[in-house]
């Protein structure tokens, strides 16, 4: 029996046409995209297609629109084997981790793709990026279980868990990067699947969770960093988690205005939760006196998550509507790949 793959084609460069009077980009339909691929009818899958009424530049991505996503996905997902979406490359990490999340105990493969050059493009790397993306997504084992039962992310001949990347190049065909965990599949004469880097099928039957919530801020470290800028972002109404982008593995000003404001913050009921600002490695709160103290107030350490993956499991949990220590306990463990083992 041939494999049913649905294709969700929300937007993207991918999807784009240039017009030859103004050189400026612009979408065009999932049939066109389709026809600038004919390769794909040699795999013999039964691929269906969903595409957003209007598509959208991925800037222009929101919480609801993952939980559209997801939505769909769960609709389609006792009638098809896997799934492909295509989507712009600037959010695809955001929108990777935010998926990864809402489509709880997922045992089929969801690959995010998408291109830096318009499908029609001469040089594009479109088409191999949305070729092998199909293919993977049909991909089974032995037994006939999905090769990679999770959100995952295609590009450039890389296959990444969709919660562990970051988007580090906008000019490369080599747009991202997993600094913190291995590629789960790369492709050359033919795609090598790395099994141990890979999610075990998950039991229970899918879950799409319908909830995320935006009450969510982030503050970038710096020197140079004012009192006065600190306190206007921590008052921000209806903020209920601060992410902090540390310096190195987590550390902080030691100034007591920086304490004492952060410090206010969780007493009143917030959720302060560090990362570190480098692209690799983790959060170690106490390792050094400049994240002592953090240690001490209860901010939460993110340990190697990526900016990208925090934000969105954050606006999760807010979403099940848990705060407190239940937020606490449940960002501390690894809920779909996207934390490391400490």
């Amino acid at each position: 029996m041939s494999k049913r793959i649905l294709i969700l084609y929300t937007g993207g460069t991918i999807g784009m046409i240039q017009d030859p009077v103004s050189g400026i980009l612009r979408p065009f339909d999932l049939e066109q995209i389709l026809a600038q691929v004919p390769e794909i009818s040699i795999f013999g899958y039964q691929l269906d297609a969903v595409a957003f009424e209007q598509p959208i530049d991925s800037s222009n991505m929101t919480p609801e629109i993952w939980i559209h996503m997801a939505n769909i996905i769960g609709q389609h997902y006792h009638t098809h084997d896997g799934f492909v979406i295509l989507h712009g490359s600037d959010t695809m990490a955001y929108t990777a981790s935010a998926l990864s999340f809402l489509l709880e105990n997922l045992d089929k493969c969801v690959v995010l793709t998408g291109s830096q050059l318009p499908i029609g493009h001469v040089r594009t790397d479109a088409k191999e990026n949305l070729i092998t993306s199909i293919e993977i997504a049909a991909a089974c084992d032995e037994h006939g279980n999905s090769r990679v039962p999770e959100v995952c992310l295609y590009f450039d001949y890389q296959l990444y868990r969709g919660n562990r990347v970051i988007k580090y190049n906008a000019e490369k065909f080599e747009a991202f990067h997993s600094p913190n965990y291995p590629p789960l599949a790369e492709a050359g004469i033919r795609i090598r699947y790395h099994s141990n880097a890979i999610l075990p099928k998950r039991m229970g039957g899918l879950k799409v969770h319908r909830h995320m919530s935006t009450a969510v801020g982030s503050l970038k470290l710096f020197p140079g960093l004012s009192a006065m800028l600190l306190n206007q972002i921590l008052h921000t109404p209806g903020m209920d988690v601060m992410l902090i982008e540390g310096f190195g593995a987590g550390n902080a000003p030691t100034a007591p205005w920086f304490t004492q404001t952060l410090g206010s913050f969780i007493q009143k009921g917030g959720l302060v939760v560090d990362i570190t600002q480098c692209h690799g490695g983790s959060v170690e709160l106490g390792k050094y006196e400049t994240s002592a103290a953090l240690l001490q107030m209860g901010v939460i350490s993110g340990h190697d998550l990526t900016f990208e993956a925090a934000i969105c499991k954050s606006m999760f949990l807010l979403g099940l509507g848990w705060k407190g220590e239940k937020f606490t306990e449940a960002f501390g463990k690894s809920l779909s790949g996207e934390l490391s083992k400490f």
